[in-house]
């Protein structure tokens, strides 16, 4: 029994071989022009969940041009016509923010990254505690699908811009004789 197990994984084996490419890129015992299967073209990226045309996302706080006091502050964010649901949760009309900081839009039809510039709330966070450093910065919200990709149509937020200002640090009362 082990033997006749042997000599047909050894026919098997030997007909795969016999179907696989040469080094030279012709297959033995096959047609031309027939596709070489041992290596299949690459997967087209999903199809891109759809978005109604009307969905927005829009940074509630702060609002372009102001002047946040303090490197440590609270950023809110909000959707219109479209939902909130976790990263993995596949629904119509649905997905989680991306808060993408001093940086473009990544191409929508790529996962958006997760970086320091890219913050993804997989939780469905509508708020976060942000902190940088004193200076101009832009922030700009983008809805991921359940994989982490836009939709289509993209539902972007307008990119604003924000001068992040270091606190005063409290004065220290002098002390009496």
């Amino acid at each position: 029994m082990i033997a006749t197990r042997r000599l047909l994984l050894l026919g098997s084996a030997a007909a795969a071989a016999a179907a696989w490419p040469g080094r030279h890129g012709t297959a033995q015992g096959t047609q031309q022009g027939t596709q070489d299967h041992a290596h299949p073209a690459p997967a087209a990226p999903a199809p891109r969940q759809p978005a109604p045309r009307d969905a927005y996302v829009y940074i509630g706080w702060p609002q372009d041009k102001q002047t946040v006091v303090g490197t440590r502050f609270k950023v809110w964010f909000g959707t219109r016509n479209f939902g909130v649901a976790p990263a993995g949760v596949t629904k119509v009309n649905t997905g989680h923010h991306h808060l993408i900081i001093d940086a473009p839009l990544p191409p929508p039809a790529e996962p958006i990254p997760n970086d320091r510039n890219h913050l993804h709330f997989g939780l469905g966070q509508t708020e976060t505690m942000l902190e940088l450093p004193p200076g101009t910065h832009t922030l700009q919200l983008v809805m991921g699908d359940a994989e982490h990709v836009q939709h289509d149509p993209p539902v972007v937020s307008k990119r604003i811009t924000i001068e992040v200002r270091a606190a005063r640090a409290p004065a220290v009362a002098a002390a009496a004789p």
